[in-house]
């Protein structure tokens, strides 16, 4: 068995884990969760803590991915995941309208971006976009849409980036 599956999931106060009819399901206080069961892989619960064991015969990489799966899980229904966003050009603006993101690019219309069901959109200030939800891959993936809207071009920096993140700018040619 692979080194990730060896290691326990603890559960935190208040969250629960069930399997039943090939799902596994986590409740908790920020909603709930389920991901369909990896062939061959059982989640054993005592005590607070889960812990993956392997059938017979199945590849170690199953049970790696059930256990950083189940992992994710607990900790969205538990605290949530959240990714942050910055506009950095002149003009770039963010506002909520509703339910709705409209995005001020440098395109002749605003973009309007609706937020799936399960994530909450912010903006703290004009040019800081606030993703929230309990599912780590929808929250990036919501990310990575937004960001796909006008990413970072190399040679100023402009565009939507991840809070954080480093982009390596060209050098303009030179005569």
């Amino acid at each position: 068995m692979s080194r990730v599956a060896k290691q326990p999931i603890s559960l935190p106060k208040g969250v629960e884990l069930t399997t039943a009819g090939g799902n596994i399901s986590v409740k908790g206080p920020k909603g709930t969760l389920s991901v369909h069961q990896l062939p061959g892989v059982t989640v054993a619960i005592d005590g607070g803590v889960a812990n993956i064991t392997l059938g017979e015969g199945v590849d170690d990489k199953f049970g790696g991915t059930a256990r950083a799966l189940i992992a994710n899980m607990v900790t969205g229904v538990s605290q949530g995941y959240e990714r942050k966003l910055e506009l950095v050009g002149v003009g770039y603006r963010a506002a909520m309208q509703g339910k709705a993101l409209s995005l001020s690019l440098g395109f002749s219309h605003p973009v309007v971006f609706d937020a799936p069901e399960g994530i909450s959109i912010e903006t703290p200030t004009q040019t800081e976009v606030l993703i929230k939800g309990t599912d780590k891959q929808v929250v990036g993936q919501v990310a990575a849409k937004i960001r796909g809207f006008r990413p970072p071009e190399p040679y100023k920096g402009k565009g939507v980036r991840y809070a954080g993140e480093k982009i390596t700018l060209k050098e303009a040619k030179k005569a």
